[in-house]
């Protein structure tokens, strides 16, 4: 039986005044995974402070990038309107979607919120001490900034490196990506030997 109160999605909605889209299942074994993505980036924390408030637990912070949609051309005399996102942020190939995993009991419930390239989003750190090391993740390795971050410091890079190095050089999902491995690999022995 899903742990999750009845009224969940009312209650999003409640202190998401922009909007929010709602999906959740419940599998054989009664665990429910539900998804709310947010149409505005600013209700994240209103929302998280909600999920707080019934004992939900933040598992995990995770970040994409996904692929601009490919549309066909306009035709001719029509005015073609760039996709976009739940809440208007563009899909434009650049924007971040970040996801903020919750465990609620067992049950799963996900916040999604789209942050345009270099754009802001405001820290759970105040809500979720394990917010801390996501967070700064998310600065360090992307085009985002964190609003509110106590210790903004880089974890990792060194500090005279440029913020988001990986995602200008090599976007970092495609560098854990194992095929993508495969690729490097066989272009680097495609190249042996050829002059630089």
């Amino acid at each position: 039986m899903s742990i999750l109160p009845d009224n969940i999605e009312s209650r999003l909605e409640a202190v998401a005044p922009s909007g929010i889209q709602f999906t959740s299942t419940t599998n054989a074994k009664s665990v429910c995974c539900s998804w709310c993505k947010l149409a505005n980036k600013d209700d994240l924390l209103p929302s998280a402070a909600l999920l707080k408030s019934i004992g939900a637990r933040l598992s995990t912070i995770t970040i994409l990038q996904p692929k601009a949609p490919s549309a066909p051309p306009p035709k001719e005399g029509e005015t073609k309107l760039a996709p976009t996102f739940f809440g208007g942020t563009a899909s434009d190939g650049k924007t971040f979607e970040i996801d903020y995993h919750f465990d609620i009991d067992g049950d799963t419930l996900t916040l999604v919120v789209h942050v345009p390239y270099g754009g802001d989003v405001q820290s759970l750190t105040t809500l979720f001490r394990c917010a801390d090391w996501p967070e700064r993740e998310l600065m360090e390795l992307y085009s985002v900034i964190v609003r509110g971050h106590p210790d903004p410091r880089r974890l990792f890079i060194d500090p005279g490196i440029d913020n988001a190095v990986l995602e200008r050089l090599i976007p970092f999902s495609t560098l854990v990506n194992s095929a993508t491995t495969k690729g490097l690999w066989e272009k680097i022995l495609a190249n042996k030997g050829s002059p630089s």
